[in-house]
């Protein structure tokens, strides 16, 4: 590809099947979709991890999370490490970043970036304590906030979000035609459509309650029985709070924050438009991480299935094939090399360890014989979790539990685990010895623990961190950083 300027759009737990382009019969995103048809989309895109912090670090870093050791939200992206960000600005572009980074937030910490607009960064520098503690798992106590608060009406991330759009706006118009000389790279980032389930009314009540879908596999004699599973539910006690009512509002608000974010991104395009950039500027969608969003009784991420584990990803723009949709696997960690692509700077210094393969790559039809991994090392959970796609297949590793293995081309809602048909048994040890091949997940999973086990320490200890209390969800800036 020829170099060019790049937009990266991400939002925050965005459901991959939550778009028109995904074939979601209610949601409207037209802008998303819009920019699916004039460019790839990737239909099985993974993150790196299924949660905040350890997501963004990967996503920045171009790999995987046990490559760069940043295991939980309480574990952020100091800078130490070389981002796209590092190395872009070290060859001459210009790296702006605007909205959520989540990254660590002390002061002197270098993210690579050459300006930084309004970052979100875990709280008090610390983060998520209470998701250090990986035994006896406490309950946490601010669950109820998701179906309490479900509903219409506007709260700090929405303010925060269209505060970003509106500098993403100014950005276009007046910093970068001072970036001529090489390509700039401007990464919106945006928090929305995370919890709290609050839409603006504009965009809530576009879809009416009594249309509104039960989640699959909700009903509680159809949900799946897996430790894992319990481990998770039993300390984010959020189905705890839901009636049909809550539920039906929670949906709503959720499709509301998807359209809402939609919204945010068409405005930042039609300014590309307006000022001329559009032709020589690349695209890029996609979210840190996706959203149970009431599947199987469960809220939130931290799991692995598609609606979490996998990830919205679209590129477009100069030489980007149009109208393309690429089912090949992919991951974040391909997002990297696609980057160095854009800016022109696909060399080999540029490397060391990435394990991604360029989307442009993809787009074009190639097919890597590699593995496409996502990881699990946080809050409500008690053991590692590793999943891979192997063809068709979906293996899902628990360092102490039984697996989970799941047909997508026959069973694209994952509705029925393989990993208990004696049938399967040898497709499960193929998986096993792919995921191998990638990293040895019992010792991944004692390095975790013990990094873990030192911050906690350093934080006072499980009594201290469980008295701090839950942080519901991270306050943006200017807005004050309390846990309740």
């Amino acid at each position: 590809m020829k170099p060019a300027n790049l937009l990266i759009f991400m939002s925050d737990e965005h459901n991959p099947k939550v778009m028109g382009c995904a074939g979601h019969p209610i949601v409207r995103t037209p802008n998303i979709d819009a920019l699916a048809a004039r460019g790839t989309m990737f239909s099985s895109a993974y993150t790196t991890c299924p949660v905040c912090v350890p997501a963004r670090a990967a996503f920045a870093v171009g790999k995987y999370v046990h490559q760069i050791g940043f295991w939980d939200n309480a574990d952020a992206y100091d800078g130490s490490i070389p981002s796209w960000h590092h190395r872009l600005r070290e060859a001459g572009h210009h790296v702006a970043s605007i909205g959520k980074l989540h990254f660590r937030g002390h002061e002197g910490d270098d993210y690579g970036f050459s300006e930084v607009q309004i970052a979100m960064q875990i709280i008090e520098g610390k983060g998520d304590l209470m998701g250090l503690v990986r035994k006896d798992l406490p309950e946490r106590g601010l669950s109820w906030k998701i179906a309490k608060l479900a509903g219409p009406g506007e709260t700090p991330y929405t303010a925060y979000d269209r505060d970003i759009a509106t500098r993403a706006q100014i950005w276009l118009r007046e910093e970068a035609p001072r970036h001529r000389d090489k390509p700039w790279v401007l990464f919106v980032s945006f928090v929305c459509p995370h919890f709290p389930l609050v839409a603006p009314a504009d965009f809530y009540y576009q879809y009416p309650l009594d249309r509104m879908p039960l989640p699959k596999q909700y009903g509680k004699d159809e949900r799946p029985d897996h430790p894992y599973l319990r481990d998770y539910a039993g300390s984010f006690v959020y189905d705890r709070y839901f009636d049909t009512e809550k539920l039906r509002k929670a949906v709503a608000a959720y499709y509301g924050l998807c359209s809402f974010v939609d919204d945010n991104i068409g405005r930042v395009i039609r300014t590309l438009e307006t000022v001329g950039l559009a032709d020589s500027t690349r695209i890029l969608y996609t979210s840190d991480h996706g959203d149970n969003l009431g599947a199987r009784g469960l809220w939130g991420k931290s799991t692995m299935y598609e609606e979490v584990a996998g990830v919205p990803l679209i590129i477009a723009g100069p030489d980007v094939p149009k109208s393309k949709r690429v089912n090949t696997p992919a991951s974040h960690v391909d997002t990297y090399p696609f980057i160095m692509e854009c800016a022109g700077e696909d060399r080999a210094e540029m490397y060391d360890g990435h394990p991604g393969v360029s989307l442009s790559r993809l787009a074009r039809g190639e097919e890597p014989r590699r593995t496409v991994l996502s990881e699990y090392h946080g809050m409500g959970s008690t053991t590692g979790a590793f999943m891979i796609r192997h063809g068709r297949y979906k293996y899902v590793h628990y360092v102490a539990y039984r697996p989970q293995l799941f047909d997508l081309e026959r069973d694209p809602e994952e509705l029925r685990d393989l990993a208990g048909d004696p049938n399967c048994a040898g497709l499960i040890e193929a998986c096993r010895a792919r995921l191998f091949a990638l990293c040895d997940p019992a010792k991944v999973d004692a390095r975790a623990k013990r990094r873990q086990a030192e911050l906690l320490q350093a934080a006072g200890g499980r009594e201290a961190v469980i008295q701090r209390g839950d942080l519901g969800f991270t306050p943006p800036p200017g807005y004050p950083a309390t846990l309740g």
